[in-house]
């Protein structure tokens, strides 16, 4: 073990910054050491005497080091000055870049903050590429940060496979692990991988974000994909400083709760010394390539300077327990390599150190003068791109008519040349369409293969296209939505199922913080387009409670450039997959498909065996534009009725009560898109209105009507009469209770006697 600091840090200096004494600590430890041997090894030699690490290697990496400290320094001076905007720093996780170093460029990497060792050595892979402008770019929130267009300090790198995260704990894991398995599926499936076929995928966090139920959430599902050998190369580093913020892991914890877990191939490594770490660390990378299988590097590091620029830990922490942590500096090591070597002598060293400090702080301020965000329309431009002759075009295309009839069977067999259908069958026949139109597409989830889902809307889809392409998953939609940003991410289009609206808030997140925010973070230059079919919405009758039962509407209607759309009736849930899907491959989008359980299989609009909610399913070339609702009775203005989902049939039924009762002309409209509301659109339809009534099935304090009200009055219609039918704020009971708390017809009926 190499010679520590000892504590001298005097009570007189407990108020000094500390990134001041780390500062201070590495320049008296350097200028005291001694003289190295007088012939330095070559650069292919260890660096030391049985060490994995050749001395050119070594060079690089504390080159790293260095960078990624600096970084840290400059940022915690610059940050006063309102020249740098984050201060959540690497220092005592320089070992980081061992990883780097030991892997591929092309190796897709999900990174935990302090990887600033990781980045700096990677960028080294690539001629031309600077980390510390790159980075100096990040802190300054410049428009020209090339990894997030100013819009928040990421470590990210289009070129260098680094898909950006912002402070994430933990719920990267599902990606990455999604991004191996994609890369093993697309080798099955004869997919084109943007990567080599032998990429790993490469995850760190920290000690405390492994205990998080998003991280198990991986752990599991990597342990479950082994249990079935199915390959998953996914390199999780934790690296294990011993504290989460101010909140201390229990010694021995990390390698006690994976050194012997089934499924997870457990390495550990001392990121603290880069001589004796890095054989471990190559073994792990090398072991997890080799394999396939799902790899656990247990990296031990340390935290210097405390959780972020405003942790004073001098306040809660003992002096002496500081000094011992800052005697633990891992470049106090490595300088003490460099010396002892004889690579470098203390005065190159402290010359390095100096260089690399004058080039952070010059970088700092060059960025400082470039240009930052200054307008919303700029802010907001990587968020929801979309471009609608494109979409359209790609949405309408229908160059995969052979591959039908072979699906299909026949000319007559066509769904097109079919009676009239009910919703679940023309959702069935719609994918069925998508699978011959994409082959890259899959579709995956809980009972979606040889049960065709719950409501057999999947039906036949495995026996059409195989068990590659259509396949059970464990029962996690937290791991569901992963694999489907991890197959995103390899250049296939997911059509992952969540089985129910109500499972869709235990991992929501994957949609908000993950999913939705990648084209924002890595300004439109990652993308992970994908299809999310979700049943929801309430009326079974009273089967299933509130899990079976969901209204909860308003939590997908809060996530930034998420596109919902909602079908009433089947020929329009064809044609608006179709749309979806393109929107998904033409810009990047995320989308979620809500299907109304209640109405996939019903028939009759107003009395049992009329076949009025049955329809012909649309040719191919028939789609939907984004934001474009249906109208049920033109030019009728005496009472407009906005709804959606199972509330236009409902709307209809009340409409032909309030016809015969008001003498009234009504309209109901089907707004069909919930995210984006088409405000115009609602402006516009309720210009001549003389009465309006708003139908949303979601709860009274939140679903989409408040969304149609506010357009509405925005645009100049609150003198208008207007009721708003909604369901309760409250949970859904079982069987008939459910009735009472949803909105029903002679709810809208009474609603419209109320506006006289």
């Amino acid at each position: 073990m190499f010679a520590r600091v000892p504590n001298p840090i005097p009570a007189r200096m407990k108020g000094l910054n500390r990134a001041e004494i780390c500062d201070t600590n590495f320049i008296e430890y350097v200028s005291a050491l001694g003289r190295g041997p007088a012939a330095a090894p070559q650069d292919s030699a260890p660096v030391l005497p049985g060490s994995a690490l050749d001395a050119q290697g070594f060079i690089a990496l504390f080159k790293s080091q260095l960078i990624s400290r600096h970084l840290d320094l400059m940022a915690r001076v610059l940050r006063v000055q309102n020249k740098v905007f984050y201060t959540i720093g690497s220092s005592g996780h320089e070992g980081n870049a061992m990883v780097a170093r030991a892997t591929r460029h092309t190796d897709p990497a999900f990174l935990h903050y302090r990887s600033g060792g990781f980045m700096a050595e990677r960028f080294g892979k690539l001629p031309g590429m600077d980390p510390v402008m790159d980075s100096a770019l990040s802190f300054a929130a410049s428009k020209d940060d090339p990894a997030s267009g100013g819009r928040h300090k990421v470590w990210g790198s289009k070129p260098l496979w680094v898909l950006p995260q912002t402070s994430t704990i933990a719920s990267h894991l599902p990606k990455a692990l999604g991004t191996a398995m994609a890369i093993e599926a697309g080798k099955r499936l004869g997919h084109a991988l943007p990567i080599p076929d032998d990429s790993i995928t490469i995850c760190s966090f920290g000690d405390a974000s492994a205990n998080h139920a998003t991280a198990q959430t991986a752990f599991n599902a990597a342990a479950w994909s082994s249990f079935q050998k199915l390959p998953a190369p996914v390199l999780f580093v934790c690296e294990d400083n011993g504290i989460g913020i101010s909140v201390k892991t229990p010694e021995g914890w990390i390698g006690e709760s994976f050194r012997n877990r089934p499924g997870l191939d457990y390495f550990q490594a001392d990121g603290l010394d880069l001589a004796n770490g890095y054989a471990d660390v190559q073994r792990a990378v090398e072991h997890c390539r080799r394999t396939r299988r799902p790899t656990f590097l247990h990296l031990r590091t340390t935290r210097l300077m405390g959780h972020a620029g405003t942790d004073f830990e001098i306040e809660w922490r003992a002096l002496e327990e500081l000094c011992a942590v800052e005697a633990g500096d891992p470049l106090l090591r490595s300088a003490q390599i460099a010396v002892e070597s004889g690579l470098m002598d203390k005065d190159e060293v402290l010359a390095l150190y100096e260089q690399t400090r004058k080039r952070c702080f010059e970088a700092a301020e060059a960025a400082d003068q470039r240009p930052r965000l200054n307008a919303l329309q700029d802010v907001i431009a990587p968020l929801a791109p979309y471009t609608p002759g494109k979409v359209r075009a790609e949405a309408t295309r229908t160059d995969f008519s052979e591959r039908r009839l072979q699906v299909f069977g026949s000319d007559a067999a066509l769904p097109e040349n079919q009676p009239p259908r009910h919703l679940a069958i023309q959702i069935n026949q719609a994918l069925h369409d998508l699978f011959c139109k994409y082959p890259e597409t899959l579709l995956f989830g809980e009972d979606v293969a040889q049960k065709g889902g719950v409501y057999t809307v999947t039906k036949g889809l495995q026996k059409a296209f195989g068990p590659r392409r259509v396949f059970n998953t464990l029962l996690d939609e937290t791991m569901i939505l992963g694999m489907a940003q991890g197959f995103a991410n390899m250049g296939m289009l997911p059509l992952p199922e969540i089985q129910y609206l109500a499972y869709l808030h235990n991992a929501i997140d994957q949609v908000r913080g993950e999913a939705c925010s990648l084209q924002f973070f890595s300004n439109d230059q990652y993308r992970n387009p994908m299809l999310i079919r979700i049943a929801g919405l309430g009326y079974q009758k009273g089967f299933g409670g509130h899990f079976h039962n969901d209204n909860s509407i308003t939590a997908i209607r809060d996530i930034p450039g998420l596109v919902v759309g909602c079908p009433s009736r089947g020929d329009d849930a064809a044609a608006m997959l179709r749309t979806l899907a393109a929107l998904a491959k033409v810009d990047g989008r995320v989308c979620i498909f809500l299907e109304p359980i209640a109405l996939y299989m019903t028939k009759d609009l107003h009395e049992a065996g009329d076949g009025q909610w049955l329809f012909p399913y649309p040719a191919p070339e028939q789609v939907l534009t984004l934001g474009e609702g249906r109208v049920y009775g033109e030019g009728n203005d005496d009472l407009v009725i906005f709804s959606y989902g199972n509330g236009v049939p409902m709307s209809l039924r009340a409409a032909r009560a309030i016809e015969q009762a008001h003498g009234w002309k009504v309209r109901v409209l089907d707004l069909r898109w919930l995210v984006p509301l088409n405000e115009s659109w609602i402006a516009e339809q309720a210009r001549d209105a003389k009465r309006i009534i708003v139908v949303d099935e979601g709860r009274h304090s939140a679903g989409v009507g408040e969304g149609v009200i506010t357009a509405l009055v925005e645009a100049g219609m609150g003198h208008v009469p207007l009721r708003r039918v909604t369901g309760a704020d409250t949970f859904t009971p079982l069987a008939g209770a459910a009735l009472l708390v949803l909105p029903g017809d002679n709810d809208i009926v009474a609603a419209a006697a109320e506006l006289g």
